[in-house]
C-alpha cells in the first residue's frame, strides 16, 4: 500500500487556526503556540516603545521606520510571525493587499520564551536568514538579556549582547541608547548572579 503523504499546510490552515493561537506555516507543517504572556507582552511592548518614537515618528531620532507587532510575512511556503518586525519606509508603499506582508522586514525581534524558543533560534531564524533580513534581535526577559545578529550571505553573526546593567546601543537602531532593565516593566532588574527561576513562572 502507498504511504499517505500528508499535505503541505496552507493559509487556508492559518486563517482556521484557533483564535487563542498564533499559527506559522515552517517548512510545510502547520504550527501554533499559545498567546504570549504578561511578562513577555510586556516586554514586546516595552521594546516597541522605545524604538518607535525615534524611528517612526522621528521623535528624538531620525525617523524613516515602520514598525508592526506580531505581523504575519510570508517567505516562500512559510509564513512567520515575528514578535516584532520593521521596514524602512521607502520599501513600502502602503498597507499589504493580504493580511500578510510578503516584502521582507529589514529587522526582526522574538522574544522568547518557553514554547517558542528552540522554533526561534533554528527554524525560524534560518529562514529569516534565508530571506536575507539584515537584522534580527533576540530577547529573553527570563534571563533578561537582549542578542543582537547582522546577516552575511544568509549566516547569522552575532554582534553583541546585553544584560539588566547595560544600556543597550546596536544596529540598526544605533541612533539612540536605552536603559535594558526598562524592558521589564513587570520585574526587577535580574543581578548578575541571581536565580532566574522564578521569572520562568507561566513562561509559555
Amino acid at each position: 500500500m502507498a504511504s499517505l503523504r500528508k499535505r503541505p499546510a496552507t493559509y487556508a490552515d492559518v486563517e482556521a487556526a484557533a483564535p487563542d493561537l498564533v499559527a506559522e506555516i515552517i517548512d510545510g507543517e502547520l504550527m501554533t503556540h499559545p498567546r504570549p504572556s504578561p511578562r513577555h507582552g510586556a516586554t514586546a511592548n516595552s521594546l516597541s516603545d522605545e524604538l518607535t518614537g525615534p524611528f517612526q515618528k522621528g521623535r528624538n531620532g531620525p525617523g524613516g521606520w515602520v514598525f508592526v507587532v506580531e505581523p504575519e510575512v510570508k517567505f516562500g511556503d512559510d509564513i512567520l510571525v515575528p514578535d516584532l518586525a520593521a521596514w524602512r519606509r521607502e520599501r513600502l508603499s502602503g498597507a499589504p493587499e493580504h493580511n500578510y506582508f510578503e516584502i521582507a522586514p529589514d529587522w526582526v525581534c522574538e522574544v522568547l520564551s518557553g514554547s517558542t524558543e528552540k522554533r526561534d533560534r533554528t527554524l525560524k531564524m534560518r529562514i529569516y536568514g534565508r530571506a536575507g533580513i539584515p537584522h534580527m534581535w533576540l530577547v529573553d526577559p527570563r534571563l533578561q538579556i537582549l542578542e543582537a545578529f547582522e546577516n552575511a550571505s544568509g549566516r547569522w553573526t552575532k554582534i553583541g549582547d546585553w544584560n539588566s546593567d547595560d544600556s543597550v546601543r546596536v544596529a540598526p537602531f544605533d541612533a539612540i541608547s536605552f536603559a535594558l532593565a526598562d524592558l521589564w516593566p513587570l520585574d526587577k532588574p535580574l543581578g548578575f548572579n541571581e536565580d532566574p527561576t522564578p521569572y520562568y513562572a507561566g513562561d509559555r
